[in-house]
């Protein structure tokens, strides 16, 4: 209950002071190689809704597909599946890559269709609360992501994958 209170507190601060966030990235982005490397998995129930995260170190837009960055040497489809073990303790097997892009300066994502095999479990320190969302109505996402969703959307109507 006390990690989630200071996670809360911690969340409304970097909302107030986005500044600090592109502050750390930049400090961050000086150790890091020409181009940096994001995965982020699309999960869809049985009913079509897609799962979205509330990003802790996300304060302008805190919902989003759940991923993060690939390690060094690591496989990116490797790297989506232990992202969503490590953020939501979900297994997953992945079905397709729906989407590639440079997204800023010097990163590129990637967006993979996974089907979940297990339940959703603990949330990682990272992120505040998870959803379910009906593609109509989804809350406002970085264009890749809502690109990929929307890819990801008419793939899964085509062949729709069972919980």
């Amino acid at each position: 209950m006390a990690q989630s209170t200071f996670r809360q507190r911690l969340a409304s601060f970097l909302r107030r002071f986005p500044l600090f966030i592109r502050l750390i990235y930049y400090a961050y982005r000086i150790i890091q190689p020409k181009f940096t490397l994001g995965v982020t998995g699309i999960v869809f129930n049985s009913t079509g809704q897609v799962l979205l995260v509330e990003h802790l170190f996300h304060p302008r837009l805190p919902w989003g597909l759940p991923g993060g960055w690939i390690g060094n040497n690591e496989d990116p489809a490797i790297a989506v599946q232990r992202e969503l073990q490590e953020e939501l303790t979900l297994t997953v097997s992945i079905q397709t890559i729906i989407r590639v892009e440079k997204t800023q300066y010097n990163h590129v994502d990637m967006a993979f269709l996974c089907q979940a095999q297990t339940e959703i479990g603990a949330l990682s320190y990272e992120l505040l609360a998870y959803r379910w969302h009906d593609v109509a109505t989804l809350p406002r996402l970085h264009k890749f992501q809502y690109d990929a969703i929307m890819q990801a959307h008419v793939l899964w109507e085509q062949t729709p994958c069972p919980d």
